[in-house]
């Protein structure tokens, strides 16, 4: 790899020198410290491990620190496009600060790699030839939880996410795979640490389980308060509620839980076995599903990079974006019409294995989804 970079906001953005100037310019927006930086973090590692194996010369990543901040997340943006003149944006985790630097980087005519967020917004009216999520479109693992709901035969969830897009997202994701009664249905503040009240909504309401999505701090704080309350109710969330650093955070308590994901670490992918062994060689550490979304999407990028240069040639870049010519981890990947994945889902649970909780596929869910918000989309 070229070189690395590091934006850093103070009163205004400063770069830290490099070297000349690469082929290729990659800005990495993600979230490195506060809230979720766990998040943002695996994200960084999983990206930057597949540029370092790939041993690079031709592309330079520059990296800014959003701190899960829209207003942050913008001027990053701002500062990459403007002044670092970067080709190709990623990296962002949190869907309200997508919403808020997706449309005008496009619009600007610049590529945006999706590592993880993946708004209904930008997968229907608002997608754009410039935008591609790898990493899937947020209906889709929550999708795969309510699916598993019915195939149980549950028949009365009480369901839980916060109020920002990719909440709003998860909820209908599940009922729409669901498809039967809710005991409740309840929007939290984003980065909320407090659950008394919901769980107390949770034991009054007769449901017969929970689904939630809080991801990050937010799943933790839950869960640590679930597993004293008393409620002895069926868990189920989608693979962000539960990523290696909320597992080893909660510990026992989430032993046994379900979730929907569209990758696994025991999933049985050559180039998957490959990426998590150096993952655990590199960084002394289980990959997340945040990180295996940033190893694909490095790949995917230098697959693209090595048909044509994203300045010169956009439209053969973007063409080689969508042929998705790269060894995903999760084995059989295709773009569809809208340049969201069309993957298989499945329902993972939650195990112990030695000293580290982790977890381990069970069951497909669903097969060669899409999303649904592909037929919005006029491309």
């Amino acid at each position: 790899m070229k070189v690395l970079k590091t934006l850093a906001l103070t009163t205004a953005l400063t770069a830290v020198a490099g070297m000349a100037a690469a082929d290729v310019k990659v800005g990495m927006i993600t979230t490195l410290s506060g809230g979720g930086a766990s998040l943002g973090i695996d994200t960084r590692d999983g990206f930057m491990l597949a540029m370092g194996m790939a041993d690079r010369d031709d592309v330079e990543v520059v990296i800014g620190d959003d701190q899960r901040k829209p207003d942050v997340a913008v001027q990053l943006a701002d500062e990459m496009i403007q002044s670092e003149q970067v080709d190709v944006l990623t990296g962002i985790v949190w869907s309200n600060l997508a919403m808020a630097v997706v449309p005008s980087a496009t619009a600007q005519g610049k590529f945006y790699l999706s590592t993880n967020a993946a708004p209904a917004q930008l997968a229907g009216r608002g997608c754009n030839p410039n935008y591609f999520a790898v990493s899937y479109q947020n209906d889709n693992l929550h999708e795969a939880a309510g699916a598993y709901a019915k195939s149980e035969g549950y028949t009365n969830p009480f369901i839980m996410a916060p109020n920002y897009p990719a909440g709003h997202d998860s909820l209908a994701g599940f009922k729409r795979f669901y498809g039967g009664d809710l005991a409740g249905e309840v929007y939290t503040t984003l980065g909320q640490t407090d659950y008394a009240a919901e769980i107390a909504q949770i034991r009054d309401s007769g449901a017969d389980s929970i689904f939630f999505f809080l991801p990050g701090g937010m799943g933790i704080s839950f869960l640590k308060q679930y597993s004293n309350s008393g409620v002895e109710l069926p868990v189920m969330g989608p693979a962000f509620s539960f990523d290696q650093a909320i597992l080893q955070a909660v510990g026992e308590a989430a032993l046994g839980v379900k979730n929907g994901a569209n990758w696994s670490k025991d999933l049985d992918v050559p180039a998957n076995a490959d990426f998590v062994a150096a993952f655990e060689e590199a960084y002394d550490r289980l990959p997340s599903i945040y990180a295996a979304y940033g190893y694909d999407t490095a790949n995917l990028l230098l697959s693209a990079v090595d048909a044509a240069d994203p300045a010169e040639d956009p439209d053969a870049f973007r063409a080689a974006l969508k042929a998705a010519d790269f060894d995903s981890v999760r084995g059989d990947f295709s773009f569809d019409t809208n340049n969201h994945p069309v993957q298989d889902i499945y329902v993972r649970e939650v195990v112990q294995e030695g000293d580290i909780f982790t977890n381990k596929i069970v069951a497909t869910a669903i097969e060669d989804r899409s999303s649904a918000y592909v037929d919005e989309c006029k491309m």
